[in-house]
């Protein structure tokens, strides 16, 4: 039948269980807007700048599993978003990210707002493509889908131009978008040379990344790691992602340290080194020595993406396969294998490991208890009174690593491993909206951010999006008035004025910003709050009854030196 191509755009994403399209829209994305009017089939999430729009959408698809959906104004809003777009890229979020194109009839005079966006995303995306055709349309969107959700996950882009949007066509091949089965198995000779290598080693550790969760593999991870005896350390809290292993399972090794010198510390007990789901690694500061890797460590490194393997660190034995296949076909056969020996063997390593994993857990209580007193709160106060009330099926997502510093997971408290959210990419003003998203998906689940004030200015028109909508989350202001991540780093790499304590560019005050008021502004309940059990109160009254409401809590202002955990 006749139908246009933005109409036969929304009845393949339809059919594909889309639900909600974000995006600030613009005169060459009318076409979609005004086909929604009467299409309760979606609901468009506006937002009213572009960075937001891009971290809903992506919050949103890391939470739910699912195709994000985004449109964008065309040359300029497209451009407004590229942060986001690249923090989507590091975290291989399926995004379908659109924009609307200039007529084509208009294109060869160069008119305003058009542009090469093509060009533009092609390095952030897995696919980039202009539709110059409405014929080419319905084939352009599935592939697009299936590409952006096949592993590797990530985002991908699609031109509109106005007048494919709108011309009318009755050849459209509207089947329905069809996905391939992912689950990949790994080569048997690849599983059975890695299980040889992990149960030759001493003292074997596990490295594990975003896509053990995003994968649904937790619960094979576990069976793997108990069989070895193995702690699981978790990527650093610059490229954290998602919660990679249970925080409180006694085989939890904390995450890795920032920095190269620190992470070598940490593994030089290992001597072999299981790889699981993440990227090996990727470095925030360069410091000596550079190679975060011991030499003598013999690595095993599991991945969907053949790119990872050996990508900077040479591997023992590189499995390619889906990560829950892998994981588990990497379990049963170490059960198949293990000497009672060996067993035995594990059972005490695994005794020493728990007994230091508590003990440092200890420490860090005792160290959070020491602080409960100081004012204004220090970041260990503030993520102390929060840990004490945070529901066993909380979802955190954070932007403010210099405050959060992967406290939970370390405490032990994020009882539900899908929860937890942190910054890939590092473009700021994620995670408000990032935040926002993930509460859309997950309706029925508390949903806490918790960001800096410097992060938060990057993404806050979310916060009237949040308003708009009615989508009942909870965030937490740390407001330190400065960018600390900068200092701490400046310091780190030694800058003279740095270790004087004098900075330039990097302070958020004179004027200091009313995050209260600037909330209340766009439609958000919100109070400054100072004392730990006050926030603990507010914000367990707020997750617990489903409130929209911000907290904005005033923290020190004196800078460490680098900063590290574990």
């Amino acid at each position: 039948m006749p139908i246009s191509g933005i109409q036969a755009f929304l009845e393949m994403l339809a059919e594909f269980d889309v639900r909600y399209i974000f995006g600030n829209p613009g005169t060459s994305e009318l076409p979609l807007n005004d086909a929604l009017v009467d299409d309760d089939r979606f609901q468009y999430i506006l937002g009213l700048q572009e960075v937001p729009v891009m971290s809903m959408a992506d919050g949103f698809s890391m939470a739910s599993r699912s195709l994000g959906v985004v449109n964008l104004h065309i040359s300029c809003g497209l451009g407004n978003a590229m942060g986001m777009l690249y923090n989507a890229y590091r975290e291989g979020t399926p995004l379908l990210v659109t924009a609307g194109q200039q007529d084509r009839r208009l294109q060869f005079e160069e008119p305003i707002l058009g542009g090469d966006m093509v060009s533009v995303t092609r390095p952030w995306t897995k696919w980039s493509v202009e539709v110059r055709r409405v014929e080419d349309l319905s084939a352009a969107l599935r592939r697009a889908a299936q590409t952006a959700l096949t592993p590797p996950t990530g985002p991908v882009f699609m031109s509109l131009p106005m007048d494919v949007q709108m011309e009318i066509s009755d050849s459209l091949d509207l089947s329905p978008i069809r996905l391939p089965d992912p689950r990949v198995r790994p080569p048997e000779g690849a599983i059975k040379q890695a299980v040889e290598v992990l149960l030759s080693a001493n003292n074997p550790g596990i490295l594990a990344g975003s896509r053990v969760t995003e994968t649904d593999a937790m619960a094979e991870l576990i069976q793997v790691a108990e069989l070895l005896g193995a702690p699981v350390m978790s990527e650093s809290g610059t490229t954290h992602g998602r919660l990679a292993f249970s925080s409180d399972h006694p085989l939890n090794g904390q995450g890795l340290p920032l920095w190269s010198p620190e992470v070598r510390k940490r593994l030089k007990e290992h001597d072999v080194l299981l790889v699981v789901g993440m990227d090996l690694l990727r470095q925030y500061v360069y410091f000596e020595p550079s190679r975060a890797i011991p030499e003598h460590i013999r690595l095993v490194h599991i991945d969907e993406d053949q790119w990872q393997l050996g990508k900077n660190y040479p591997v023992e034995v590189g499995v390619i396969g889906h990560t829950k296949v892998s994981l588990d076909e990497l379990g049963t056969r170490l059960n198949e294998s293990i000497t009672e020996a060996q067993v035995a063997a594990n059972a005490k390593r695994t005794a020493v490991h728990v007994e230091k994993h508590m003990a440092t857990r200890e420490r860090l209580k005792k160290e959070i208890e020491a602080q409960r007193d100081f004012r204004p709160l220090t970041p260990l106060g503030l993520m102390g009174a929060l840990s004490r009330i945070l529901p066993d099926d909380v979802a955190v997502i954070e932007e403010a690593v210099t405050t959060t510093n992967t406290t939970f997971e370390r405490l032990g408290v994020l009882k539900n491993t899908t929860g937890y959210f942190g910054h890939r990419g590092w473009a700021l003003g994620w995670g408000l909206g990032c935040t926002i998203g993930a509460k859309l998906a997950w309706p029925g689940r508390p949903v806490l951010g918790l960001l800096g004030e410097g992060a938060a200015m990057y993404g806050i028109q979310g916060l009237w999006s949040a308003a708009r909508f009615n989508i009942p989350v909870t965030f937490v202001i740390c407001n330190n008035a400065c960018y600390q991540i900068l200092k701490i780093g400046a310091k780190g790499i030694s800058l003279p004025r740095a270790l004087e304590g004098k900075y330039e560019g990097l302070d958020i005050a004179g004027p200091e910003i009313d995050y209260v008021s600037l909330a209340r502004s766009l439609g958000v309940e919100a109070v400054r709050v100072t004392e730990p059990d006050e926030l603990a109160e507010r914000v367990d009254e707020s997750l617990r009854e489903n409130k929209l409401a911000l907290f904005d809590v005033p923290i020190a202002r004196e800078t460490p030196g680098r900063l590290n955990y574990g």
